[in-house]
């Protein structure tokens, strides 16, 4: 049965439908393209720095303004927009404005903590007036219950999961390959209005008997059963209430461990013994890191961590080693280095105070999150064996109970009605 499903599945693909899978499209219908900052100075690991970058472009006049801010299509130090959501000037003392930058910078707003890619927590400058596509819908419902899945880009015979679920603002951003796209769980604040093919709730609860199921539970098997395509990502769906519990179970796992902490939630710790730890300092401008597989170890410098799972250090998403990238963004902040193609003056290199005390803390967390996610393999790989001998809910089922195909409509925004924000040059529209 298994190579006739595998046989199906490759023909399928072929033909743009899988009869074996679901489009993650087709279960999360409403997505948001990953956003573009179209400057890489408005984001970074330290938010002081973000700060530091922000007097310094206020201070400035005339034309050394426009060099610094870098102007697009979209945003020149000229150009009036509306606020993000819930960063209104009203009320606000540290929040961005909307007027133009050059006649009315206004106070720093107070940088908001965002997902940079896959594991990578940065910072980001909260100012519409900046970014060239901030991705407003997804602001105006992100709120302390809302969840999104951040699909990562398909590089092909790689390892590593298909996508990752955060409580902060994903930038969406893909260290390889083509970038994937951004779904929230909830299409409201206060988790109303799921994001979901209407009617899979029933279907799931009617087939698989758990009453209790609901949008987070979808989200968890979702997040365990994923598989990576060209397409994006596909999601089996089981008919068998024991595989459908047993990935609920994992995929809740996999949510708690990625949350670090969040909503009331138990912050990542590996056993006694295997708890990594600085055992020399790191130094304040490291230049390269180096793993020790015989002594489990990260070398930076003359700095020393250890234990070190293999697993966390090997552990990739679009075939880019996360430590590495993590730890190279950071070393290049610290001595104010610049993207390639970058003015070597420009606003990144402002801020540079060598490597901070947090990003150590920061490291032995993400530490500790590869190491325990990588340690959960074996039962996601026993979970897709699984699969491949039950009984999956079809297509045609889901077609028959009216849950496919998703109307037009769910693909969009869910209006807000009644929320005042504040449009270009402080009128304010209602949306």
């Amino acid at each position: 049965m298994a190579a006739r499903r595998t046989a199906a599945a490759a023909t399928a693909a072929g033909s743009g439908e899988d009869s074996t899978s679901l489009e993650l499209d087709e279960l999360m219908p409403w997505s948001v393209r990953p956003l573009r900052t179209g400057r890489t100075w408005v984001s970074s690991p330290d938010p002081a720095a973000l700060r530091a970058r922000w007097e310094r472009l206020a201070a400035a006049e005339g034309a050394e303004q426009e060099r610094l801010f870098r102007p697009s299509r979209s945003r020149t130090p000229h150009t009036p927009v509306a606020a993000l959501p819930g960063r209104s000037t009203a009320g606000a003392g540290a929040a961005a404005g909307t007027g133009r930058f050059a006649r009315e910078p206004g106070a720093c707003p107070d940088p908001v903590r965002i997902l940079h890619g896959p594991f990578d927590e940065q910072w980001l400058l909260p100012d519409h007036r900046l970014i060239d596509a901030a991705r407003p819908e997804l602001w105006r419902v992100g709120d302390g219950r809302q969840l999104f899945a951040v699909e990562h880009g398909y590089v092909p015979q790689t390892a590593g999961p298909a996508l990752s679920v955060t409580h902060l603002l994903p930038d969406g951003h893909s260290p390889a390959g083509r970038p994937g796209r951004i779904r929230p769980l909830y299409r409201r604040p206060d988790a109303t209005d799921p994001n979901l093919a209407p009617g899979l709730l029933d279907v799931v609860r009617t087939r698989l008997g758990p009453q209790e199921a609901g949008p987070e539970s979808v989200l968890a098997w979702i997040l365990a059963a994923a598989l990576p395509s060209p397409s994006g990502c596909r999601i089996p769906l089981p008919a068998d209430a024991e595989v459908w519990a047993a990935g609920v179970e994992l995929g809740r796992e996999l949510v708690r461990l990625q949350l670090r902490g969040a909503r009331g939630g138990e912050r990542p710790r590996l056993p006694g013994g295997r708890r990594p730890y600085v055992r020399a300092a790191l130094p304040a401008r490291p230049t390269g890191i180096v793993y020790d597989a015989e002594a489990e170890t990260l070398v930076i410098g003359d700095g020393r961590i250890s234990p070190v799972p293999a697993g966390a250090w090997e552990f990739t998403v679009s075939g880019v080693r996360v430590l590495e990238l993590w730890f190279g963004r950071r070393a290049a902040a610290a001595v104010g280095a610049v993207p390639e193609g970058v003015e070597a003056d420009g606003l990144e290199v402002v801020g540079a105070r060598g490597w901070t005390p947090e990003w150590t803390s920061e490291l032995l967390e993400l530490i500790t999150v590869l190491a325990l996610l990588d340690g959960l393999r074996p039962r996601q790989e026993a979970l897709r064996a699984r699969l491949e001998r039950a009984p999956l809910i079809s297509r045609d089922e889901l077609r028959a109970a009216g849950v496919l195909p998703v109307p037009a409509s769910l693909r969009r925004p869910a209006s807000v009605l009644g929320h005042q924000e504040e449009g270009p040059e402080g009128q304010f529209a209602l949306l």
